[in-house]
């Protein structure tokens, strides 16, 4: 069994003989297993034990039993307590997500103080086709089905290869003790409901059902590759500026797949994904959806991807002078009886015996008209913009310059009023100018 680990270490090049590495401990079989296999193999090991206090006198018992492993065993031993019932009702995560959370984070923390390459967790073959079985029955996506990776990022799993009796079988007769977690015992939760009473049952018709589950999560390992390739082609295809037409998404074979990859990233759930998905036929444009962090919009037929960004703030400039808009944006009023006009995007000539303070600089808002240069009619300033091939992004985030009727006399960068141009009759100039920065 030692040489099968060696062999599958070798092949997913999971550890470096010449590195060290720390060994998670909690002093159950799995566990203790890791240690001293790892120990056999000749690998620089130091161990690492979470005591989480949940289960009184037992986590003390096995906080000593490793310890005391690893006196006799001269090895280095990094302890940790963690108040994991606070941790959980302060973050509203359950007790099992709590305790990962907290392991994982004090694992890389710890991995980074000494100089460690990696972590080895104990996960074996049976912990992979548990996994499986727990994503199916949630009704995961193909990747919940493809069990556990040897590696993910610095935690590797060295006992992937072995199966749990085989572990407990080799501590005997190796004469090695370890403790058992009574909590484990328990079918209250679906991992331990799996393990106790469905997994035993479905091997006493098939004796070989863990190795017929992981083959079934290697084959779909495989498909997988197939799929993000074909995948990534797709969205290479469709995606343009973070938006994808609707008309062609519809015409993929599988909309829904293209939408949860593109999507999921930015935290849109699978249900929302599903319903922004059976809405596509008779979508209406201006509908949208929002995770935590991004909305997805429907405009001019297309599917948006926009960042939620913070409300841009509205300013109020009662006479001439320099005004901060934002970090990174200031603006600059001045008036001048010369008769100049400086044809540069940032800066609006108006006459300003025809703009009346105060001024007002804000966003665009939806029904926003004015009279672009060298048109006599208004236009509504979102078809202005859309006929300059703005972004949706950028449309959002365009200011006005208004005057004390509201008036719109200058949409920064682009253009300014047809009825506050410099004329012939013009006696002096209000120069507006808005100068940038990376800070102010």
């Amino acid at each position: 069994m030692l040489n099968r680990i060696a062999r599958f270490i070798e092949e997913n090049r999971l550890l470096d003989r010449g590195k060290r590495h720390l060994a998670a401990v909690s002093g159950g079989a799995d566990s203790v297993f890791l240690l001293l296999a790892l120990r056999r193999l000749g690998y620089d090991v130091e161990v690492v034990h979470c005591n989480f206090n949940l289960r009184e006198e037992e986590s003390m018992r096995d906080e000593q039993f490793v310890v005391d492993l690893c006196k006799k065993l001269c090895i280095e031993s990094h302890l940790i307590h963690f108040d994991t019932k606070t941790y959980a009702q302060n973050h509203q995560v359950s007790i099992e997500m709590a305790a990962r959370e907290l392991r994982y984070r004090y694992f890389e923390q710890l991995r980074q103080d000494i100089g460690a390459e990696d972590v080895c967790v104990a996960h074996h073959k049976d912990d992979s086709a548990e996994t499986i079985l727990m994503n199916l029955l949630r009704g995961t996506g193909l990747r919940g089905l493809e069990g556990i990776k040897p590696r993910n990022g610095h935690i590797v799993r060295p006992l992937l290869c072995v199966e749990r009796h085989e572990i407990e079988a080799w501590l005997e007769a190796n004469g090695q003790d370890y403790m058992t977690d009574r909590t484990n015992l328990v079918p209250d939760i679906m991992r331990n409901f799996l393990r106790i009473e469905i997994i035993p049952r479905l091997r006493s018709r098939l004796p070989h059902v863990t190795d017929s589950i992981l083959n079934t999560s290697r084959h779909i390992a495989e498909a997988i590759r197939v799929y993000d390739d074909a995948v990534s082609k797709s969205l290479e295809h469709l995606l343009c500026s973070d938006c994808i037409d609707i008309a062609q998404l519809e015409k993929t074979p599988s909309p829904e797949s293209l939408l949860y990859e593109w999507l999921s990233p930015y935290g849109f759930t699978p249900p929302t994904i599903e319903a922004i998905c059976h809405r596509l036929a008779d979508v209406q444009p201006g509908r949208s959806w929002t995770s935590g962090t991004h909305e997805l919009l429907v405009h001019q037929g297309q599917l948006c991807l926009l960042p939620i960004e913070a409300e841009r703030p509205t300013i109020t400039m009662p006479e001439t002078g320099l005004y901060i808009y934002d970090e990174t944006t200031r603006i600059r009023v001045s008036r001048t009886d010369e008769i100049e006009i400086i044809r540069n995007e940032q800066t609006a000539c108006l006459d300003a015996e025809k703009v009346i303070f105060p001024l007002t600089v804000r966003p665009m808002q939806s029904g926003d008209r004015f009279c672009p240069l060298g048109l006599n009619g208004t236009k509504l300033l979102s078809d202005f913009l859309t006929d300059l091939h703005i972004s949706i992004r950028d449309k959002r985030r365009q200011l006005v310059v208004t005057d004390a009727a509201g008036q719109i006399v200058w949409v920064l960068g682009r253009r300014i009023d047809h009825r506050f141009r410099i004329t012939n009759q013009t006696t002096c100039t209000l120069q507006i100018t808005a100068e940038h920065s990376n800070a102010v």
